[in-house]
């Protein structure tokens, strides 16, 4: 299986081995070993949490730099709707748009304009017969690589139609090369301005295979700074928005799921609510439900680790932005998805966490994981350096970690060496020891060893 290029990494140097980002981690891919975080790449999925919650700024996102435009002779940005949220007293879009074109890009294609292609489809898809249901949403890469590993039974669940990411990326290219049939394929560059790491992975990875068209992933963090640089000398936008309420809609929450419309739908948001509604659809507990939106991110897109800022600030920003705008410009005029918008091939699952291959010896590992967790303490308190007590005693079957890196553990058997080698416990070591202290503090005499 070809090794899954991750797009969140760690600043060993930065790291302090605090385990906040331990127990943040949805994934449990996260340990500390010889005083600072590892990352399983197994286990990662690339949501950024650990990245949003790192008190010292160990983690980061790995994406390519602006300069990346010089590999180009013509350079095409794909704007993510989260991006319009992030700016504060603008009257429009078209300020952004036209901020885009100035730092240097020459054609922008709005990937809320190919969502709203997309929202279209997903009708159609729906009301097709055989469509297993409820259909969950393939736009968050997080929730498609989270079924990949922990819920293969629901991969044929997932949408087979490609997220807007890709659709704005085909739509691009087939116009920029219409409109310029003597520039190479290659000399074009499509740029897409991601909210998030997933999205940097998803591209990477190359999940849509033969139909993926973008080239380079730019943080929006790093576009914002620069566009707010150059925006300030807008006065009237000459290059104007072609999105409309729907595509913006995508950025938050619910914004994908209104737009299909149809009332038998959930929106979940957050990583931890998302992990409880796959459970509970694999479960069954969903039974009168047709679509599915899940968000990684805390408000959606605009709460991505690479954006700037508040997620809620910002969806408020983008319901003003959105009050004027028309409904859905962008409906294409097909009856049916059309066949280059379906992905080559479903989500398979990643054999990666097995035990082992063999079932025999994965159920007896799993069975000595059992009997060391109701050993353990069950604390969850993270100072052995994994998650959980039963993360932990996973580890000690793996042979990556030893029993007495628990604390509780190691605790007793220095109280039980005390009591074999010198018949005291460690309360009475203690005692003793604070004792000598202020003898020789003190003195013999019980005075101040200064007088």
């Amino acid at each position: 299986m070809q090794d899954y290029k991750h797009s969140v990494s760690l600043d060993v140097n930065k790291c302090k081995g605090c385990t906040t980002c331990l127990k943040r981690c949805p994934t449990e891919a996260i340990r500390i070993r010889g005083g600072h975080a590892v990352i399983n790449s197994k286990r990662c999925i690339d949501c950024g949490e650990c990245i949003k919650v790192c008190p010292h700024k160990a983690k980061r996102a790995s994406h390519d730099s602006l300069d990346s435009l010089n590999d180009f002779k013509v350079r095409v940005a794909l704007p993510a709707p989260a991006l319009y949220g992030q700016f504060d007293n603008i009257e429009s879009i078209d300020y952004i748009i036209e901020g885009l074109y100035r730092l240097g890009f020459d054609y922008v294609f709005e990937v809320a304009g190919a969502a709203e292609m997309v929202s279209a489809y997903t009708r159609i898809y729906l009301g097709k017969p055989g469509v297993k249901k409820p259909v969950i949403s393939s736009a968050c890469p997080v929730i498609t690589r989270m079924i990949n590993i922990n819920f293969p039974y629901l991969s044929d669940n997932i949408m087979p139609i490609l997220p807007p990411i890709e659709v704005a990326a085909a739509v691009a290219r087939e116009r920029m090369q219409a409109e310029l049939p003597d520039v190479s394929p290659d000399d074009i560059g499509i740029f897409f301005i991601s909210p998030c790491t997933a999205k940097v992975s998803y591209v990477k990875n190359g999940f849509a295979g033969s139909k993926n068209n973008v080239d380079r992933v730019l943080s929006m963090r790093d576009v914002y700074f620069r566009l707010i640089d150059v925006m300030r000398d807008i006065d009237v936008p000459e290059h104007t928005a072609s999105s409309g309420m729907i595509g913006i809609g995508w950025a938050s929450t619910g914004g994908e799921s209104s737009a299909v419309f149809n009332d038998k739908y959930l929106a979940a948001d957050g990583i931890e609510n998302c992990i409880k509604v796959l459970e509970q659809i694999e479960n069954d507990d969903f039974t009168d439900l047709d679509f599915i939106e899940l968000d990684a991110c805390s408000g959606g897109c605009v709460g991505g680790a690479m954006t700037v800022a508040n997620p809620y600030i910002a969806q408020a920003r983008l319901q003003t932005l959105k009050r004027y705008l028309p409904v859905s410009p962008n409906r294409p005029q097909d009856t049916d998805v059309p066949e280059r918008f379906f992905v080559d091939e479903g989500v398979s699952f990643d054999p990666g966490l097995l035990l082992s291959d063999d079932r025999n010896e994965a159920m007896r590992m799993m069975s000595e994981i059992e009997s060391i967790t109701a050993e353990l303490p069950g604390l969850d308190c993270g100072s052995c350096g994994a998650p959980t007590c039963m993360a932990f005693a996973e580890d000690i079957v793996k042979n990556e970690t030893s029993a007495d890196e628990c604390t509780v553990i190691m605790r007793e058997m220095f109280h039980d060496y005390l009591a074999r080698h010198k018949g005291t416990t460690l309360a009475e070591e203690y005692k003793e020891y604070k004792g000598l202290s202020l003898k020789e503090k003190n003195g013999p005499d019980g005075t101040a060893a200064s007088e």
